[in-house]
């Protein structure tokens, strides 16, 4: 193992690689349940929750072990949340007009989308990404990432509630009129169960990572369960859930489900738009936010040239999620919890893609760990990855406003992509100001003329959904 996955060389350890694998496992295995949910709209789209359930656990399973066997890096992969629910949102919406959306169409769009992230990939065009985007602006996608982690974890325990405006849908336009209405983003009660586990997970993993605990994060989760166990905080009757099986049964699976006559369909071409362009950012985010973390990127020539095989892996990654039966797989920014406890290789990946291929055989107490157990670690991987704000100069208006919208607009509009659009379309208009003055101080590579363009076109005519 030492050799394979060149243990000694990035200072760690077959253990410290084990941890770190079932700590990332542990963080996102949510998804093992919350996608089927998504996907199928919680019954309304027949997808079959079971099918959905076997195409996540072998996307992320089979995509995962590839990543740290052929890549040896430790980032996790499965199907990615806010493109499910886009693919759930598309299918339900059209289901009552003349040319309805089927989710056999969205499956293909999402392949479609993915050959065309291998072509991009093999032609390294996704790689110049690497070179084109300034670090200022690498070092804000890792803050954001940050933030937005922070997002999901508060969501997802209760600690965060999101409020509904008081009156009418006016907007605010005063002092007096912003105070006759309801603050949107509240405190949640602390009177429920799901935020008390959170805030106990919160100083568990505290205490354990003040007294330098290995395995700090995946010990707090397991405690935090063991917890939610004694408050009668668990339900145990997912473990008879008539939906689920203890053996695997692939005759379920909705493999090569794809509805080619539905090309033709007008609403595809935005959909496959939709994908590509979503996920063009989200993995690129992801996959620097995880390297830079993991220390990775020190040497930026071996940085880049690993992160761009990860992004081929995951480009055909998202092609075999959607022959599997699932919507995108990607790189999931989760994989930094796994970083925090030290995973530095390919082994971290392999220990959690072998985990969810055994989740296969638990498929009914899936939903046995609360998502307060994992909405704590995600919170404490927040911490840690807005230590990356020290390397931006705020002192600099070029450098800081991009690094700023690209930081703040991923957590606030709960969308990665978002905030590198402004971060790009931004230090591309100011470089280009400041040049004027200075006289070519700020080099623009021109990738990013080229990414700024696009994104003021995507905006422009598909608008600010997806």
């Amino acid at each position: 193992m030492d050799r394979f996955f060149k243990l000694k060389q990035n200072g760690t350890t077959v253990r410290t690689e084990i941890m770190a694998g079932l700590t990332t496992f542990m963080a996102m295995a949510y998804i093992l349940t919350v996608n089927p949910n998504t996907l199928t709209a919680f019954g309304q789209i027949d997808m079959g929750w079971y099918s959905v359930f076997l195409a996540t656990a072998l996307a992320a399973g089979i995509f995962t072990i590839a990543m740290g066997l052929f890549i040896n890096f430790p980032v996790a992969l499965a199907p990615g949340m806010g493109l499910n629910a886009y693919f759930a949102s598309v299918v339900l919406s059209s289901a009552s007009t003349d040319h309805p959306f089927t989710w056999e169409m969205g499956l293909t769009a999402v392949f479609i989308s993915g050959l065309i992230f291998i072509l991009l990939t093999i032609t390294k065009v996704r790689q110049m990404l690497l070179d084109a985007i300034p670090d200022s602006l690498k070092h804000a996608i890792t803050v954001g990432i940050g933030l937005f982690v922070t997002i999901v974890g508060l969501k997802n325990s209760g600690l965060m509630t999101v409020g509904v405006e008081a009156g009418n849908d006016i907007p605010a336009h005063t002092f007096t009129d912003v105070l006759s209405f309801e603050t949107v983003i509240h405190l949640g009660s602390l009177e429920n169960t799901d935020v008390q586990l959170a805030i106990i997970g919160l100083l568990l993993i505290g205490v354990l990572m003040v007294l330098q605990v290995r395995g700090a994060i995946l010990f707090g989760i397991l405690g935090t369960t063991i917890i939610a166990m004694l408050m009668g905080a668990v339900d145990f009757n997912s473990v008879s859930t008539s939906q689920a099986k203890w053996i695997p049964d692939f005759s379920e699976l909705n493999f090569m489900k794809f509805d080619w006559n539905g090309i033709v369909h007008t609403g595809i071409i935005s959909a496959i738009v939709t994908f590509t362009f979503v996920e063009l950012f989200d993995t690129f985010g992801t996959l620097v936010g995880t390297a830079t973390r993991a220390g990775l990127m020190k040497d930026p020539v071996e940085g880049k040239k690993r992160v761009g095989k990860a992004m081929l892996v995951d480009a055909v990654a998202v092609t075999g999620g959607a022959m599997l039966g699932t919507s995108t797989t990607t790189a999931y920014v989760e994989s930094t919890a796994g970083v925090a406890e030290g995973g530095r290789t390919g082994l971290t990946a392999v220990t959690t893609g072998v985990c969810f291929l055994l989740a296969l055989f638990l498929a009914p107490i899936a939903a046995l760990i609360p998502g307060s157990a994992t909405a704590a670690a995600l919170i404490i991987v927040g911490v840690l990855m807005l230590q990356s704000i020290r390397e931006i100069d705020f002192h600099d208006m070029v450098v800081a406003i991009p690094a700023f919208l690209t930081i703040t607009m991923m957590p606030f509009t709960y969308n990665i992509a978002n905030g590198i659009s402004f971060g790009i379309v931004f230090y591309v208009v100011l470089a280009l100001i400041a040049n004027l003055r200075t006289k070519g101080k700020y080099k623009v590579h021109w990738m990013m003329w080229v990414l700024a363009i696009l994104i003021v076109l995507r905006y422009v005519f598909l608008g600010s959904q997806g």
